[in-house]
């Protein structure tokens, strides 16, 4: 028995010298490499003994590094430091709360009472990990919150923080006040589901919108986070937010208040502010940005957070690709249109076009120059 197995395939009898003949075919080296042992050839070919003196320089070098990031660091007083939010969690929350507002497009059961069993038993599950990962958010954000004013970063001044006196059983009871909210937040979708829907003539059903459009599926994510964040749930919000991102390339932060039939056609690009507020029967498309013109400060130099920094965008909007919309004091009144382009920082009133001068194009014929 071999005392170090490989993960590696065999060589299949390839000499790694094969790769370095003049006279192979580029074709005959490629399956050459394919057939032969990855690890096998890099250590024969790219790799060679370390000498004691290359040890020595590489321990040396973990060591600075080491020793320099650790330095960095400011450890709390009490000897209790918080765990994260696990990330791998989250996912799998998110991916079960998806399960739960869209029943059967993530399971095989068709029957009515199966359906019905398995959806109980996603909620009773779900309910359970969310529970856990609010209480290890909290316990987090309040370590966090007391780090920042230790160390004069601006944050709470307001004396010693205290956690709730018994953490598991107030994240327990958040935790039931947001599965409460899965009808609700589902009746909404339904809306968006529609939105999308009536807004693409290429789409052809429902469940094309549910399974394919990265813009529903930003706005599901969204929409589920959005009552996390209003439960004053702390990093699990934005770090839903941040994975639907990374998913759709659509940016909403879990502040924005969005009502129904609200569509997203495309996605890519899209960056919606945390105090943006955003009406009913609104579509957007791609690359569009509902952001904060500036950031005012208070007496200390301190960013004002509480403000509101973000478009408010009210009934029947359309806003066409690329445009920008800034600022708290910005309205875009109903039934308007934004055009593609657009820099928009003050507000217009309602059934108002709002456009870019057409620009004037130069076309020249390659043959004739």
């Amino acid at each position: 028995m071999n005392a170090n197995p490989s993960p590696f395939p065999t060589n299949h009898g390839i000499s790694p010298g094969t790769l370095h003949s003049s006279t192979t075919p580029t074709r005959r080296i490629a399956a050459a490499y394919r057939n032969s042992s990855t690890e096998t050839f890099f250590i024969s070919n790219y790799m060679k003994p370390q000498s004691p003196s290359d040890n020595q320089n590489s321990e040396q070098t973990l060591d600075k590094v080491a020793a320099e990031i650790h330095g960095s660091l400011v450890f709390p007083k009490s000897s209790h430091v918080a765990p994260i939010p696990e990330f791998d969690s989250l996912v799998d929350l998110i991916l079960r709360l998806k399960a739960i507002v869209y029943p059967g497009f993530r399971s095989n059961e068709s029957s009515s009472e199966k359906v019905l069993v398995g959806l109980r038993s996603q909620i009773d599950e779900t309910h359970q990990l969310i529970s856990r990962q609010i209480a290890i958010a909290i316990a987090r954000h309040f370590e966090a919150c007391e780090d920042m004013t230790l160390q004069d970063c601006g944050g709470s001044s307001s004396g010693k923080l205290t956690m709730p006196e018994n953490i598991i059983e107030f994240s327990q009871r958040i935790s039931t006040d947001y599965i409460l909210k899965m009808p609700q937040i589902r009746a909404s979708l339904l809306t968006d589901v529609k939105a999308a829907y009536v807004g693409d003539p290429a789409c052809k059903n429902y469940d094309e919108v549910i399974l394919c459009y990265p813009g529903l599926s930003a706005i599901t994510v969204h929409r589920l986070a959005h009552e996390l964040y209003k439960l004053n749930v702390p990093f699990i919000p934005r770090m839903m937010a941040e994975w639907v991102h990374g998913e759709t390339g659509v940016d909403i932060h879990p502040g924005a208040t969005i009502g129904n039939h609200f569509f997203i056609d495309h996605g890519t690009g899209v960056v919606i502010g945390e105090t943006c507020v955003i009406g009913e029967h609104v579509k957007i498309y791609q690359g569009v940005t509902l952001g904060a013109l500036s950031f005012p400060q208070d007496e200390m130099g301190q960013l004002v957070r509480d403000s509101k920094r973000h478009p408010t965008i009210e009934d029947n909007v359309v806003i066409y690709a690329n445009a920008t919309v800034l600022g708290g004091e910005t309205v875009v009144g109903r039934d308007s249109v934004v055009g593609s382009s657009v820099w928009l920082t003050e507000s217009v009133a309602p059934s108002t076009t709002v456009t870019m001068e057409k620009p004037k194009l130069k076309i020249r014929n390659q043959v004739d120059s």
